[in-house]
């Protein structure tokens, strides 16, 4: 199988990894990738046209692609998949119509409303009248959120109206904007991906993240800072439930509209005393939970992802899991996530252990060596039979990365590793 990934992030590499592993994979193109991706795949230049639906279907075509896989929101809503699934050429991610489901959350609300999803009671305002009007209503804290895509950076959280309201402001300034404000969801998180090919839903393992750039949870909100799995803290039978009670029900919800969801359905979730509630839908892998999900992964990718992409997940034997735990920790430019500062060094990343190594994602390479091109510059894995070992060996090859300015959370899964998370009681 020859298969095309879009997008150059850490969630690609990751995909990279795991699709090179899969013996059915003859060859692996990637457009445009980074260089640690080029490592394992052949990079195809789309001179930055990689959201065009026109040029990634030329590309598919020349290259004569069995799979196209999508790794970034902004190629599917763009209609990138629209082309691809025309002309006959498998493709894993949603047409444009069902990727709504991340690239408007009203209309995400929407879906769920007519699916009888639990979620968070929201309201959809365009004016600044209305978003005030919606804090008053479901109270502090309070959940703005930028109805459009936001590259995991558009919710505000927070006690103080008045940062709340200037959140807003800057949202609905944008050409049609719009703002969804929801009632706070008490209780951890949880990111549950769940592979659909329109009909049928094939859930993976549940993975934790930290959107906080600081220890402790502090700071402003980023497109995440790290992340684990598997969650042993989680009631039993929540994967079934989530399944059951949200991503079937929303599937067959986009099946009834006539936009049949194929793709991953990324659900985070709120575990709360009401029990699990929906924060967000995504439209593709989520970074950096993809970093550890996939790790945990050792049936084949490839033919999973082709069977998604051509609606043949009920076919498939259930997914095989290790045991072991993984963690992420990604390494950040200075001033991430409001400035970051590029162009400076990376030195002292190793080369690939058995239980742990380095996923690029903002880096590229100058004069032969490796530079910061972007916030999030690296993540980091570490596995092993307990998640305080998959911890360890994250951060021992996190403290022999040199990167100027750099910086990193040091307390991912440290709480799970403790046995501290607790779930709300009714």
């Amino acid at each position: 199988m020859k298969i095309l990934l879009l997008g150059s992030g850490a969630r690609e590499h990751a995909l990279a990894r795991s699709l090179t592993a899969d013996p059915s994979v003859d060859e692996l193109l990637a457009a445009p990738g980074n260089p640690g991706i080029a490592q394992v795949a052949t990079l195809v230049p789309l001179d930055g046209r990689a959201e065009d639906p026109e040029a990634v279907l030329a590309a598919a075509r020349a290259h004569g692609v069995d799979l196209v896989v999508v790794g970034p929101e902004a190629p599917l809503v763009a209609g990138v998949a629209d082309g691809l699934v025309a002309a006959g050429i498998p493709c894993f991610g949603p047409v444009a119509a069902a990727a709504r489901l991340e690239g408007s959350k009203a209309f995400a609300k929407e879906v769920m409303a007519a699916a009888d999803v639990p979620t968070a009671v929201a309201r959809v305002c365009s004016t600044q009248d209305e978003v005030a009007a919606a804090l008053d209503e479901l109270g502090a804290p309070h959940v703005v959120k930028d109805d459009g895509l936001a590259a995991g950076k558009g919710v505000v959280v927070t006690t103080d109206r008045d940062d709340a309201l200037d959140h807003a402001r800057a949202c609905l300034a944008k050409p049609d904007g719009r703002v969804v404000v929801e009632e706070f969801l008490d209780g951890p998180e949880v990111s549950l991906f769940c592979l659909c090919d329109g009909t049928s839903v094939v859930p993976l393992q549940p993975a934790q993240d930290f959107k906080r750039v600081g220890d402790g949870d502090s700071g402003p909100n980023t497109g995440g800072m790290g992340a684990y799995s598997p969650l042993d803290w989680a009631p039993q039978g929540l994967v079934d439930d989530v399944v059951a009670r949200i991503a079937q029900p929303v599937v067959d919800e986009m099946a009834r509209r006539g936009t049949p969801f194929t793709g991953v359905l990324y659900v985070g979730l709120a575990l709360t005393a009401r029990g699990p509630r929906v924060i967000e839908f995504n439209a593709r892998f989520g970074d950096p939970e993809t970093q550890v999900v996939l790790a945990r992964l050792e049936t084949p990718l490839a033919g999973v992802l082709h069977a998604a992409a051509t609606g043949a997940l009920g076919a498939l034997p259930p997914l095989r899991w290790s045991p072991d735990a993984a963690v992420t920790v990604v390494v950040a430019s200075e001033g991430y996530p409001a400035a970051p500062a590029t162009g400076r060094p990376i030195s002292g990343v190793p080369a690939d252990e058995p239980d742990a190594w380095v996923l690029h994602a903002g880096t590229r390479s100058d004069d032969g060596g490796l530079v910061a091109s972007g916030g999030r510059v690296l993540s980091v894995v570490g596995t092993g039979a307990e998640l305080a070992t998959a911890r360890q060996r994250a951060y021992s090859v996190v403290d022999r990365i040199d990167l100027p300015g750099g910086h990193h959370r040091t307390d991912i899964a440290q709480r799970a590793a403790e046995g501290s998370i607790e779930i709300p009681a009714d």
